[in-house]
């Protein structure tokens, strides 16, 4: 297949990256609101339609405009709610066609998913030649939580796409830096700044791990590792990076809150401090039926063990091995200083809410399986295995369609929500689904309070996804009738009990569900059994 697959490159990839568009396109009916859609919808349409960028200074405004262009190009306008959730929502409302306008919204975030699969491909075929590189290609769209990040209209996919290509364009100009490449250079770094705020030091440790590979391996050379040319156009790219930064909060200029000395782009250092703060403080969160604010350092290295398919695993970590065995090769080195870049950071990070936070490794995880792939397919036994693996993988991914937010490999066995909750299993997708079957079975009420879904967006969500009158779940006192129970909140918060109370337990946990709507746990409390329970 090798020389099949070098004369072909470019086709197959495109191939495999338009059948992954389809599979994605196809969730977008499917799902509700998830999470922080909303809250990026609201942002990207300020910044739009009122030229301001205030909802939600924490995340930075690239795919939160790209989230929002397809509505306000619809003529979708801000709403003016003070939160940004329900301004979100009513966003989406706002036209009538609230299924449209998200889908509009996830459109936005797509090309992101073509610029990760070109990073992948560039990178692999420049380093390790085009059949590696179609291979790889391949690999990454069939990823369940890559295509499901892809489909949502939120900052994960983004940073992915933008971190991989900042990085990418580092490696191309520390080997030649002539002035195009420090332009790129700059304008790579400065998207995956404005992607998200943790691309900062994503990039910063794994440029510097990159930096000491390449001094290792030239030890001895004459010349150095830095030119005259790297010391002069360093500060060009850099001043690029600061110009498009500050382009991307449209040239504003002011005081950040409580301060005095005014500043450029006053949102995104405030949205910096922000997100910093939030990284000290921590995040409710939930692993292996533990609860925490400052999270655990195993927890992405747990989580990327459960989410990844094994057909993805079992290659990846053999390809990383086959990189430290030809590390004399700089090239060899650069996916692996690329997910430890990612990976160093992550485990010192006090939010723990998802594997979508470092998302972005998968990019070097599909290159490394691709250079295992390729190795074996040398021996006849190496292609078979090498093809049940691709083969199982696909598979796998294939069975869990639609439902890529949730999926679990082998491993979590069949209670995934006892490992992981949150954007890893329920994360409000499922708010469409579960309108859909209340009314099949008549209800006119349910008690509902989940992610994406407070007691302040009622009104909303009774418009879309078109819930019934909602009511919060207390934990203690069990309501007549219907109520939807988020995983989630359940998990990582005990609807409020935060675990504080060891021999206390919220009501439904006592009670088998009646039955399951997507990741919602849908129980029923028959009318009067309260009062003749009492």
């Amino acid at each position: 297949m090798r020389p099949l697959l070098e004369r072909r490159a470019p086709l197959f990839a495109c191939c495999l990256v338009s059948i992954a568009v389809l599979r994605i396109g196809a969730t977008w009916p499917v799902f509700g609101a998830v999470g922080d859609e909303p809250a990026h919808l609201a942002a990207g349409m300020e910044y739009l339609s009122r030229h301001v960028y205030n909802y939600d200074r924490q995340h930075a405004p690239l795919a939160c405009v790209m989230a929002a262009l397809g509505p306000y190009l619809t003529g979708a306008r801000s709403q003016g709610y003070p939160g940004f959730m329900q301004e979100g929502l009513a966003i989406v409302n706002s036209q009538g066609h609230p299924e449209r306008t998200l889908v509009l919204a996830r459109l936005g975030v797509l090309p992101f998913f073509l610029l990760g699969c070109f990073v992948v491909y560039r990178w692999a075929a420049r380093d390790f030649g085009r059949a590696v590189a179609v291979i790889a290609t391949g690999l990454f769209t069939l990823v369940p939580p890559v295509l499901a990040h892809a489909g949502l209209g939120c900052t994960d996919m983004a940073l992915a796409a933008c971190l991989g290509a900042a990085f990418l364009a580092l490696v191309e100009w520390a080997e030649s830096p002539s002035w195009g490449r420090t332009v790129l250079l700059g304008a790579a770094v400065a998207a995956a700044i404005l992607s998200r705020f943790t691309a900062i030091g994503y990039l910063g440790t794994a440029a510097v791990l990159a930096g000491a590979v390449l001094w290792l391996a030239r030890r001895g050379e004459t010349g150095g590792l830095v030119s005259r040319a790297h010391v002069v156009r360093f500060p060009a790219a850099a001043l690029v990076t600061a110009f498009l930064v500050w382009a991307g909060y449209l040239f504003s200029f002011g005081k950040l809150p409580g301060g005095s000395v005014p500043l450029p782009a006053p949102e995104f250092f405030d949205g910096l401090g922000i997100a910093l703060e939030h990284a000290r403080l921590g995040h409710p969160a939930y692993l292996l039926g533990q609860y925490s604010l400052k999270g655990w350092w195993y927890y992405f290295p747990v989580a990327l063990t459960v989410k990844t398919p094994l057909g993805l695993l079992v290659p990846a970590a053999a390809g990383f091995w086959l990189c430290v065995k030809r590390g004399r090769e700089p090239r060899y080195w650069l996916p692996v200083a690329f997910a430890a870049g990612i990976l160093a950071p992550a485990i010192f990070s006090h939010v723990n809410i998802g594997l979508r936070l470092i998302l972005p490794v998968y990019i070097a995880l599909s290159i490394a399986a691709a250079l295992a792939v390729d190795s074996w397919a040398a021996s006849k036994w190496g292609s078979v295995a090498a093809g049940l693996l691709v083969a199982w993988m696909a598979i796998s991914g294939i069975a869990a369609h639609p439902d890529y937010i949730p999926y679990f490999n082998e491993l979590a066995g069949s209670e995934p929500d006892r490992i992981l909750v949150d954007s890893d299993y329920d994360w409000g997708q499922d708010t469409k689904r579960l309108a859909s079957r209340l009314h099949e079975l008549g209800a006119t009420s349910v008690s509902f309070f989940g992610v994406g879904a407070s007691d302040k967006d009622y009104e909303f969500l009774r418009v879309s996804p078109g819930l019934p009158a909602l009511s919060p779940i207390h934990p203690l006192n069990p309501s007549e009738g219907y109520t939807a129970v988020s995983p989630t909140f359940w998990r990582s918060t005990q609807y409020g009990l935060y675990y504080k109370y060891p021999n206390i337990k919220p009501w439904f946990e006592r009670l088998q569900p009646q039955e399951k709507v997507g990741t919602l746990l849908l129980y029923y409390v028959p009318p009067g059994s309260l009062r003749r329970a009492q």
